[in-house]
């Protein structure tokens, strides 16, 4: 298959574009590097074309010729969303209606990135899928509205788009830097340049982590498995529950440091905890299993330590 991967120079696009590569697909990858880096995909043999999927004519360029989409292109961060929610809600919500329109055009079928911030304020936990969305943050509403354009198109237009609800994700080659950085990447990169950490809150807000090459193989098989079809979006996370308190203390123990905590306010749209239940995404994807995060901590700590090297 020839499959379009938007956003594939990022984190976890360029975890996806190695499985997809890896498996004997051809790869090309649309990416205005706003947040990606060449260096993620520069060892890959791939197309790269630089562009955002707020250009409508980037996108129909990138889409000459493609059988699927990978669509991860998107602004995260809940709390930049807050900041600038109109760019969010831009580039999220437009930036998937173009893509859309593109593989409509060309016979492409969409697996599309949303959010587990499209549930909000919802307090029942675990999430399941029939629960309702009421998201709290621009983000969450543009992921929603994102996912909900890729359903209809899919109703509308009989294409076989799928819609993935990512959680947590970490990994190797998550960025570290900037006012929006995850809290994994923050705490490594402060552990191993003697830093102090910032924890917003108390730290007993608890996650639903889930490794990165876990997640591309889940979209591989979204994309290449022809029978696969879903009618809602699916959750991606496997159950687990940690807290940023906790993620602090296992990243000690895996680098064998003490790390200076300061806590600050709690952020605006913050949620208290968020975990799956995974029963659909066990039933759609059989099979396939998380790491434990002790181990997905010690394989991206030693990443991290090598590309600081």
């Amino acid at each position: 298959m020839r499959i379009l991967v938007t956003g594939g120079a990022g984190f976890i696009g360029s975890h996806v574009c190695e499985r997809l590569i890896h498996s004997n697909h051809e790869v090309v990858v649309l990416d205005d590097l706003s947040t990606g880096l060449t260096s993620n995909i520069e060892h890959l043999p791939l197309t790269f074309v630089e562009g955002s999927i707020t250009t409508p004519a980037a996108v129909r360029g990138a889409m000459e010729g493609i059988d699927a989409v990978a669509h991860l292109a998107a602004l995260g961060s809940v709390p930049r969303s807050i900041d600038d929610p109109a760019t969010t809600f831009h580039t999220n919500a437009v930036g998937t209606l173009n893509v859309l329109e593109a593989a409509r055009a060309h016979g492409a079928h969409v697996t599309f990135a949303s959010s587990s911030s499209v549930y909000g304020s919802v307090p029942t936990l675990p999430r399941t899928e029939d629960l309702p969305t009421r998201p709290i943050s621009p983000y969450g509403a543009s992921k929603l509205a994102a996912e909900s354009l890729v359903l209809a198109y899919t109703s509308a237009y009989n294409m076989r788009n799928i819609a993935l609800r990512f959680f947590n994700v970490y990994g190797p080659r998550q960025r570290p830097d900037g006012p929006y950085a995850a809290v994994i990447p923050r705490f490594i990169n402060a552990a191993l340049t003697g830093r102090p950490i910032d924890i917003h809150g108390t730290g007993d807000q608890s996650r639903d982590f889930t490794y990165v090459e876990t997640v591309a193989q889940i979209v591989e098989q979204a994309l290449t498995r022809p029978n696969l079809r879903l009618d809602k979006p699916a959750n991606l996370a496997f159950g687990s529950t940690t807290s940023i308190n906790e993620i602090a203390s296992i990243i000690e123990r895996v680098l064998g440091v003490d790390l200076e905590r300061h806590h600050t306010p709690s952020r605006p749209a913050d949620i208290t905890a968020s975990t799956n239940n995974p029963s659909l995404l066990n039933e759609t994807f059989p099979g396939v299993t998380d790491i434990d995060i002790k181990s997905g901590l010690i394989h991206t700590s030693e990443w991290f330590r090598n590309s600081l090297a």
